[in-house]
């Protein structure tokens, strides 16, 4: 593990109540859930209160996950535009994904509002940067598209742009105003909270070693020797997949995601960098994202090495970009460092997988985590509750390995540092 001063994101954690209850040998509850991220959680609460009961156990601490350790940038919409969900999915299935997609990021600021969520936010829209003609052309069509269907965005021309982010690098780009920020720590606790308040047992420290299906029931056994009886499991683990489903982990491709965040910035540095509150990524092809954090802080994330770190070097890219798009910036100290495992599949979209009966698994949130994973955890749980697969958006898939699975992750790294030597030449 890398020291801990490479482990800790500058989000708070919150003094509250532990939500741990013990697994106890030979429980049995309707639904069983593994991974106490956003996903794991969303589902046990909308579960909960369909009357199921719900038991989830975590191989970590709460928050210790992607789930706390993400750039809490709320994103509605996929990797892909409606137009393109259309094609790939037909008209039926494509227009409820597409209505889906515009729903995820209400879902996140609805809980907060609804529920009275103790987690700090701000809902001044995305900002995605095009660097380049190419990068613009594409903004315009996904404007064109989404503002067909209702949706509150606007283009943005190289002279708004450097307005709202204070950079001077882009041409221009797109403002979706439906987007926003949270603390995503504060909100993956507090989606622990109201979920225990409606019931939810969650072990925390508790890792799921294997699981079969025996007379109707899923039995999960754990590390410690416990085992856990379900009518339905679901395997919420996304990056952190091992091989609890035979053949899962091998369909993405793990990837770590790495930011920073600066000292505190003094308020003039405030009035033109990102004075508006926008979160903005931008659409190089190893892109950086970034956004204010607590404070007063800036905080920018992007890809990073596929090993843990070993050293404040492995950051070095990200002060970088930080100083290609705010040059001011040189000599603000760097206070908080980290990284989050993110999940890859080939065709940039979430899958949902039921390998056998009333065993789910999702992977593969393609950056959009925060916003998709709260949705879609309401999903899974309308599924649970009533057994219709239309109640799930994405089509219910087998397990297909990638094949040369190894091979992939090596492939991986050699093209991002190819695509990062020409994102520094692409002007």
């Amino acid at each position: 593990m890398p020291p801990t001063s490479f482990s800790e994101p500058v989000w708070q954690r919150p003094a509250q109540a532990s939500f741990h209850t013990p697994l106890e040998h030979g429980e049995e509850s309707d639904v069983a859930i593994v991974g106490a991220g956003i996903l794991g959680l969303s589902t046990g609460l909308h579960a909960a209160r369909y009357g199921l009961s719900v038991r989830i156990v975590e191989a970590k601490g709460l928050g210790e996950g992607a789930s706390g350790l993400n750039g809490g940038q709320v994103i509605p919409g996929l990797k892909y535009d409606p137009d393109k969900l259309l094609e790939l999915f037909g008209e039926a299935r494509g227009e409820a994904l597409v209505g889906f997609a515009a729903s995820t990021a209400d879902k996140v600021f609805g809980l907060i509002r609804d529920e009275k969520l103790d987690v700090p936010y701000c809902r001044n829209g995305w900002i995605h940067a095009a660097h380049t003609g190419t990068a613009l052309r594409a903004a315009e069509s996904r404007d064109r598209q989404w503002r067909a269907r209702g949706a509150d965005a606007v283009l943005l021309d190289a002279a708004e742009i450097a307005r709202l982010t204070g950079a001077k690098t882009y041409l221009g780009g797109w403002l979706d105003r439906r987007a926003g920020t949270i603390d995503p720590l504060s909100f993956t606790l507090e989606l622990a909270r109201i979920a225990s308040a409606a019931g939810v047992r969650i072990a925390g420290n508790t890792r799921a070693r294997a699981l079969r299906s025996e007379a109707g029931l899923w039995r999960l056994t754990t590390e410690a020797g416990m085992e856990l009886r379900a009518k339905s499991l679901v395997v919420a683990t996304n990056a952190y997949t091992d091989a609890l489903i035979p053949g899962l982990a091998e369909t993405i491709v793990p990837l770590h995601s790495f930011q920073i965040a600066t000292a505190r910035l003094s308020p003039d540095r405030l009035e033109t960098i990102l004075p508006g509150g926008h979160a903005v990524s931008d659409s190089r092809r190893i892109l950086v994202y970034y956004r204010r954090g607590p404070d007063g802080r800036l905080v920018l994330g992007g890809r990073g090495r596929m090993a843990p770190p070993r050293s404040p070097k492995d950051w070095l890219h990200l002060e970088r970009a930080m100083l290609r798009l705010y040059p001011a910036l040189s000599g603000v100290p760097i206070e908080k460092r980290w990284f989050g495992r993110v999940a890859m599949t080939p065709d940039h979209l979430p899958h949902v997988h039921e390998p056998q009966p009333r065993l789910l698994a999702v992977v593969g949130c393609q950056g959009r985590g925060v916003g998709l994973m709260t949705a879609l955890g309401e999903r899974i749980a309308a599924y649970l509750a009533g057994g219709d697969p239309k109640s799930i958006p994405f089509p219910l898939t087998p397990v297909r390995p990638i094949p040369l699975h190894g091979f992939r992750q090596i492939g991986v790294a050699a093209a991002s540092t190819w695509y990062r030597m020409l994102d520094a030449f692409e002007r």
